[in-house]
């Protein structure tokens, strides 16, 4: 059964204590690479962020990204050095929700008036989590435990970078919180950011072609969903094993049977998977009905490879373009 994604809890003593034995430890995270002096420390948890960042400020931030390449975000815990890094930094961006609970419960132990804090779903409506058809669910771990009355609290969904005009209200937050945090540099932080958001509406306009120019609007997904953001921003529906925060990755059988059902009984001519994954229910949707297998990838994280030789967000999503037009055409 699908188990819905419960962070780790976190004891304050026990962070405190970790941040004080790491306070006099060098302590450098995952960076674009040299350090320039009298730039901004930023930190951010995750890739997206990561990359709005670098398109804005350029060299003029020691940029440092928490989830090491190729991990899996929804199960990350920092480390020691972690909470000093982000203690330093000038600015902080994290995504928000059950998945960066660690991150409030860290930031109320902090000193954050010379910080500057973005919380990306901040920048953006959020929508509810959601369950559809065929996807596995188990009622009793969406449920948070609400105390005598025990009720249940929404789950929002996480992924709120994946939608095109989503991203261009974060990066416009991140480029607001970097002017403020370098005032010296904003005009050049301004400009970046028009020609960034600029680009993001390319990408925009060209999925919306692409999903005006189609012939049937549904995805189907052997894999976890982190899509919600995008399908609400074309209009499309989808079926898929497990929501987009969903740690559990084996499917049961009448999952598989109901998805492999949807793709013959529609004749959906791709099966889609998310990236970093182990691509296995796809590749037996695909075997079982002769739909191609295609990539449409979420950027929640890179592979160590990509991610060196400086995979941008907005070739990752470039590339979603034509795997997407052949799942609708």
């Amino acid at each position: 059964m699908y188990m819905r994604y419960t962070m780790k809890r976190f004891w304050m003593a026990g962070i405190a204590a970790l941040a004080l034995s790491a306070l006099f430890l060098g302590c450098q995270g995952k960076k674009t690479g040299a350090a320039q002096a009298g730039a901004l420390a930023v930190v951010t948890t995750n890739f997206p962020p990561y990359d709005f960042v670098r398109a804005v400020a350029g060299d003029k931030a020691n940029l440092t990204m928490l989830l090491p390449p190729g991990a899996e975000s929804h199960s990350f815990e920092p480390t020691p050095k972690d909470i000093i890094t982000i203690q330093k930094s000038d600015v902080f961006i994290y995504t928000g929700g059950e998945s960066d609970a660690w991150v409030d419960r860290i930031l109320e132990s902090m000193d954050k008036s010379k910080m500057k804090i973005v919380r990306m779903m901040d920048a953006v409506d959020v929508v509810e989590e959601e369950i559809v058809e065929g996807m596995e669910d188990d009622e009793d771990e969406h449920a948070h435990e609400g105390g005598e009355g025990g009720h249940e609290e929404a789950a929002y969904d996480e992924h709120v970078w994946t939608s095109p005009k989503n991203a261009q209200r974060i990066v416009r937050a991140i480029t607001e919180a970097l002017s403020e945090a370098d005032a010296a540099d904003a005009p050049f932080f301004r400009q970046n950011a028009e020609a960034y958001t600029a680009s993001l509406g390319e990408l925009d306009a060209a999925f919306q072609a692409v999903v005006d120019g189609g012939k049937r609007k549904t995805l189907v997904f052997g894999d976890r969903f982190p899509f919600r953001y995008f399908a609400d921003a074309y209009g499309l529906t989808y079926f898929a094993a497990f929501p987009g925060c969903a740690t559990e990755t084996e499917p049961s059988a009448a999952t598989v049977a109901f998805l492999i059902d949807k793709v013959k009984e529609e004749k959906i001519p791709v099966v889609f998977h998310i990236e970093l994954s182990n691509e296995k229910m796809a590749d037996t949707i695909a075997e079982e009905t002769g739909a191609k297998k295609l990539l449409l990838n979420a950027c929640h994280n890179i592979s160590k490879r990509d991610f060196e030789r400086g995979l941008t967000f907005l070739e990752i999503q470039r590339g979603n373009v034509p795997n997407l037009k052949e799942a609708l055409w």
